[in-house]
């Protein structure tokens, strides 16, 4: 070959790295060690009869997105995870027998715990449901070790604009075992230096945590056996503008307004800390525009007054605002610790979960989507005219919920294109709230505090 002739060769085609960021191989390996299966579910409700060949169309074009992924393990037993594409389709289900508003709620859970596996597959699933009074359902439950929430709002608008939603990853096995096992012990040598530094912070956080008389070390949890536990939720339709409003009477502003009421439910479910206050803790994006990490979200927390917030949120709003300038978290306090992620066994994941779940704090987790563009409500080509959204956790035990104290999970989105402002509350509170019935009326007398009307479904 001439000198000439291998310069103008064209290059080999370079393949993405597909390797699982550190943070989303942690996410899933410890949930998976302590049993758990965390998804996220997507709901659209059109006040009229949908147009299935639409949602047909929307259901092929997400089969190429971000959704439509799974992990494939390392065959080395401490090798980095990588994504992969799943071959086949989703499963997309359309209910041929209509049924009443009023059992609307079920059908949502029933869909939220058909099975997902972010391994095997499915990921996810697509489900339209046909209601007597003429309206129609539509709703995706998506493996939350695929992607979270604002991917996927960014998944499905791209989706409805026609956006390109090719990621170029292999399909499942595409490594011959060999090539596999060298190039993820290569993978694992470049490592070593991160791993060092890993082992070091870990033994200082390990000699924190035995001075930590906050969070007295847990013994296990014996929950292999025990059923999950369905944990009640309702959803939240309210009128954009009478909650901007009711906020800006109120002294704040939509997001205070939403951090206000969910200090005053966390109120009414008993989970103050010893001083009156509720412990509150915002879920923050941070999703680059190419971001294709399932996980990217930080967090902080804040404890809020629930006395005054009815009538005055002027000082939330201060503690809020304070709150977010520097939000703190998962991904910046575990950030030394993760290059040692493909190196722990599954009984120090399962530890570190039961150690996880006796967090003294007890916080109330509100995660805002902010705007969601029409793109991202519109599963059939036109906009739909109610969305919520929720994350559920398919398989957790009322042993693991008594001891992280409850829970009580608020996920806020204003829909401008519809004027609408939604809210989805899910919360398990032993002795106070463990069905959808008590938890809706706790809702409904929150609402009535602030002066706020809503559909609740």
């Amino acid at each position: 070959m001439t000198t000439q002739e291998t310069v103008g060769a064209p290059a080999a085609p370079t393949r993405p790295d597909n390797r699982l960021a550190l943070i989303d191989q942690a996410f899933y390996d410890g949930h998976r060690a302590a049993g758990q299966n965390e998804v996220m579910q997507v709901v659209w409700l059109y006040d009229h009869p949908a147009d299935l060949d639409g949602v047909r169309r929307f259901h092929q074009r997400m089969c190429r997105s971000l959704w439509n992924r799974l992990i494939e393990r390392s065959p080395l037993p401490f090798g980095r995870h990588r994504w992969m594409l799943d071959p086949r389709p989703a499963p997309f289900d359309v209910v041929e027998t209509p049924r009443p508003r009023a059992e609307l709620g079920d059908w949502l859970d029933e869909r939220a715990y058909l099975p997902v596996d972010p391994e095997r597959g499915p990921g996810w699933h697509l489900g339209v449901l046909p209601l007597t009074d003429g309206s129609t359902v539509v709703t995706c439950v998506i493996s939350h070790y695929l992607l979270d929430g604002l991917g996927s709002v960014a998944e499905v608008a791209k989706a409805n604009l026609g956006m390109p939603l090719d990621y170029g990853y292999p399909p499942p096995g595409s490594r011959p075992r060999l090539r596999a096992i060298a190039e993820d012990l290569s993978d694992t040598a470049r490592a070593l230096p991160g791993v060092a530094g890993a082992v070091l912070a870990a033994a200082r956080e390990a000699r924190r945590r035995q001075t930590d008389n906050t969070r007295p070390a847990p013994g296990p949890i014996h929950d292999d056996h025990d059923p999950p536990v369905r944990i009640p939720c309702v959803w939240l339709l309210l009128d954009l503008a009478e909650w901007e409003a009711r906020a800006a009477a109120l002294g704040g502003a939509g997001n205070t307004l939403a951090t206000g009421f969910a200090a005053r439910l966390a109120d009414r479910l008993g989970r103050r800390d010893d001083d009156g206050t509720i412990r509150i803790q915002f879920i923050v994006s941070n999703r680059d525009v190419d971001d294709t990490r399932a996980i990217a979200v930080s967090y902080t927390r804040t404890n809020i007054d629930p006395a005054p917030v009815t009538t005055d949120l002027s000082g939330t709003r201060a503690v809020v605002r304070e709150a977010l300038r520097s939000p703190q978290g998962a991904m910046e306090e575990s950030a030394p610790l993760l290059p040692l992620t493909p190196l722990t066994p599954r009984r120090t994941w399962r530890r570190l979960m039961d150690w996880s779940a006796a967090d003294p704090e007890r916080p109330t987790i509100l995660s805002n989507f902010g705007e969601v563009p029409s793109s991202a409500v519109s599963p059939d080509g036109t906009e739909s005219q109610q969305a919520w959204a929720r994350g559920v956790n398919q398989r957790i035990s009322a042993q693991r919920l008594e001891r992280a104290g409850g829970l009580l999970q608020i996920l806020t989105g204003r829909l401008p294109g519809i004027g609408k402002m939604t809210v989805s509350v899910q919360a398990y509170q032993p002795g106070v709230a463990t069905d959808r019935a008590a938890l809706r009326g706790l809702v409904v007398d929150t609402l009535a505090e602030f002066g706020l009307t809503a559909v609740v479904d």
